[in-house]
């Protein structure tokens, strides 16, 4: 077998090609003590409540290994039912029952995970089509309800990205490669399900999964679905000039892990990596797909015949970083997908697949800018996040199962956000316009939690892919003026007396703030609508924007076009 080093697969279409592969290596190694504090208030007219608990076990693979050590778990008032058993995808899995319950319910569980992530260099042999002979992966191979691989247009799909492949990493990566430049981060989706994803190109954790399932089952590739806890504390890799950030939200998360004949069972994060998941997440459930994966934080109750009772619940989780060593550096590829995908070194026979780069936008002579007639309303940006959620009441609405007997599951809905008005960091975010237009506003998915001062917008342009100088500033915003609210909404900031005529071409907008204000931005996995290094950050003693960070803010800009 030719053995070639390499991050993504590649074709070669043109000189100039569009990529965003980033070949990781080095490694991560942390102690952590978690801690998920989980409370249950019942209501009148509940006659029995039941909750289920999944224990986070270890876990090896060629990339991540998780250690489980001092579980603890404190429930009060004690259950008057309580039973352990292993399920038969190893989860094990406590069951809890209260009767007639009057009281608010604290369960608390504390462990110690030692997590490591290495990123070495990987070698794998196995051979595209699979020739899955072990019973024991038969049922990571079937069609569900949220994991359609047996349909017609999935299948057909399937069958084409991998039409050429003579590896199984090869195989994968093609399927991931499709998924990360036709799927958007979007919460929360309309359905959750493989096929919805396919269909409209949207979707959460959860869909990402379920469509990465499907296509790699679709063409016999076994597969299982994760659901596990990321962790809210960022990490930083060199890459030339400057650092890259990563950060999840802290809270629910789906993802996959795919088996290797000659490497084992290896985990993926269809969002964003292949071959690996950071040391930022504790896997707790394994199964066929998130239906499956449900006993965590399933909460059941059986209430008075008629009676519309039903629980609250609310989940707090904490981590204290005992130790933390980081030692990660990226190097961007000239190959790959649009959007960003990270891998570590990996030799294997593959096919090489890129895309075009797309041509900038075409500037307009000034004097041809100044006659335009701009009428049309114009509308742009990273426009989807849950408005005015409370993330702290993270369940999904009740479903009858039968008779007086209902359940509630854990949703995958977390908060994704940045501190942004810390005294010594500034934040940018790039927009593209493709068109020329006269810009009137632009809005943030800000939330307020405190403090004083003033926020403003300054418009800036493009230096090389980073903020340049500032072309206008909004209107000040007196923190006293924003209101309160129980998340996040848009903030809206005015340029109209600026009269901004904008060309064609790359923008930025950077958050300015005086005072002492407490104010976070909600971002989105991924980026949606820009460059992947179109979300920057500086010191603000700094004039030279180094940071680049792995997700996007969620932005509006608003304004008049040209028909």
């Amino acid at each position: 077998m030719k053995k070639i080093i390499c991050l993504i697969i590649v074709l070669i279409l043109s000189l100039s090609v569009y990529a965003e592969n980033y070949l990781i290596n080095g490694g991560q190694s942390s102690k952590i003590n978690y801690q998920l504090l989980q409370t249950l208030e019942p209501a009148p007219g509940i006659k029995v409540l039941k909750m289920s608990l999944v224990v986070p076990g270890s876990f090896s693979s060629p990339t991540y290994n998780q250690q489980i050590d001092n579980i603890n778990l404190d429930i009060n008032p004690q259950a008057d039912k309580r039973k352990k058993t292993e399920d038969k995808r190893g989860n094990t899995i406590i069951e809890l029952q209260w009767k007639k319950p009057n009281s608010i319910i604290n369960i608390t569980m504390n462990l110690t995970v030692t997590n490591h992530t290495r990123l070495e260099t990987i070698e794998s042999r196995a051979s595209f089509p699979l020739q899955v002979k072990n019973k024991d992966l038969e049922d990571y191979l079937v069609s569900t309800e949220m994991v359609q691989c047996d349909n017609r247009q999935i299948k057909e799909k399937a069958e084409y990205i991998t039409r050429e492949t003579k590896t199984e990493f090869d195989a994968v990566q093609q399927i991931l490669t499709w998924i990360i430049d036709n799927m958007r981060y979007v919460t929360p989706p309309v359905k959750y399900d493989a096929l919805y994803s396919f269909n409209s190109g949207k979707g959460n954790c959860q869909n990402y999964s379920h469509l990465a399932a499907a296509l790699m089952r679709a063409v016999d590739i076994p597969v299982r679905i994760v659901n596990g806890i990321t962790l809210k504390k960022p990490f930083t890799a060199r890459m030339g000039g400057g650092d890259y950030t990563f950060k999840m939200g802290q809270g629910r998360h789906s993802w996959i892990e795919v088996y290797f004949p000659d490497l084992g069972w290896v985990p993926f994060d269809p969002q964003q990596t292949e071959l690996f998941v950071s040391n930022r997440f504790i896997r707790i459930e394994v199964g066929v797909d998130n239906q499956e994966t449900v006993n965590d934080g399933l909460i059941r109750w059986v209430r008075s015949r008629g009676g519309s009772a039903k629980p609250s619940f609310q989940e707090i989780i904490e981590a204290d970083f005992v130790s933390d060593n980081i030692q990660l550096a990226c190097t961007k590829q000239d190959y790959g997908p649009r959007k960003m995908l990270l891998c570590p070194e990996v030799k294997a026979s593959f096919q090489e697949v890129s895309v075009p780069k797309p041509p900038p936008p075409k500037k307009i002579p000034e004097k041809d800018l100044k006659q335009l007639q701009f009428t049309r309303k114009f509308v742009y940006g990273n426009l989807d996040f849950p408005r005015n959620i409370n993330f702290a009441f993270n369940t999904t609405d009740p479903q009858k199962e039968s008779g007086d007997q209902y359940m509630m599951k854990k949703n995958f809905m977390v908060e994704t956000a940045e501190y942004v008005t810390t005294k010594l960091t500034q934040y940018a975010q790039v927009f593209v316009l493709q068109k020329p237009v006269r810009m009137e506003k632009a809005a943030l998915a800000l939330h307020k939690f405190g403090g004083s001062g003033q926020l403003w917008l300054e418009l800036r342009g493009d230096n090389n892919g980073k903020p340049g100088p500032i072309i206008a500033t909004s209107d000040f915003k007196n923190l006293q003026d924003v209101p309160y609210k129980v998340g996040y909404d848009w903030i809206d900031f005015d340029f109209s007396g600026e009269m901004l005529k904008l060309q064609p071409g790359e923008y930025w907008i950077s958050l300015g703030f005086t005072g002492s204000p407490i104010v976070n931005w909600f971002y989105t996995y991924g980026k949606p609508v820009g460059p992947v290094d179109g979300t920057r950050y500086k010191s603000v003693y700094s004039d030279n924007w180094s940071g680049a960070l792995a997700y996007e803010f969620n932005f509006k800009i608003e304004g008049l076009t040209v028909k």
